[in-house]
C-alpha cells in the first residue's frame, strides 16, 4: 500500500509544495513544530533510514542539496536550522517512507 507521501507525490492528496524536482519533493508539515517545518521526501519509496542501499547514496545527496536550497529560499540558512530523520517506532517514525524534517525560523532548543 502506498504511503501518504507517495499519494502526495502522485497528487492524490494535496500539499503545500515548496520544492520539487525529478527526485525530491518538499512540502509544509500539517502539524508544524517550528515557524518553518518542511518535510523533504525522496520520490523513491524507501521505508526507513535502515533501508537505504548503496545505490541510493546519490538520491540521499539530492535530498540534502534540496534541504540547503529550501533553507536558503526560505531565509533560514544563515541563522541556522535543524534536519531530523526519525527511524522506526522508537525513533518516532510515523510514516514509513523516509523523510527529513527541516525546522527553523526560531532558535531551537536542545534535543531530548
Amino acid at each position: 500500500m502506498a504511503s501518504i507521501f507517495t499519494k502526495i507525490i502522485n497528487r492524490e492528496i494535496p500539499a503545500a509544495i515548496v520544492f520539487e524536482n525529478d527526485k525530491v519533493i518538499a512540502f509544509k508539515d500539517i502539524n508544524p513544530q517550528a515557524p518553518v517545518h518542511i518535510l523533504v521526501v525522496p520520490k523513491k519509496e524507501i521505508a526507513t533510514v535502515n533501508d537505504i542501499k548503496e545505490e541510493d547514496k546519490e538520491l540521499i545527496g539530492e535530498v540534502y542539496l534540496a534541504i540547503g536550497k529550501i533553507a536558503a529560499d526560505l531565509g533560514i540558512a544563515e541563522e541556522g536550522y535543524r534536519v531530523i530523520a526519525n527511524c522506526n517506532e522508537y525513533g518516532g517514525q510515523e510514516v514509513f517512507h523516509i523523510h527529513f524534517h527541516l525546522l527553523g525560523g526560531k532558535k531551537l532548543g536542545p534535543l531530548v
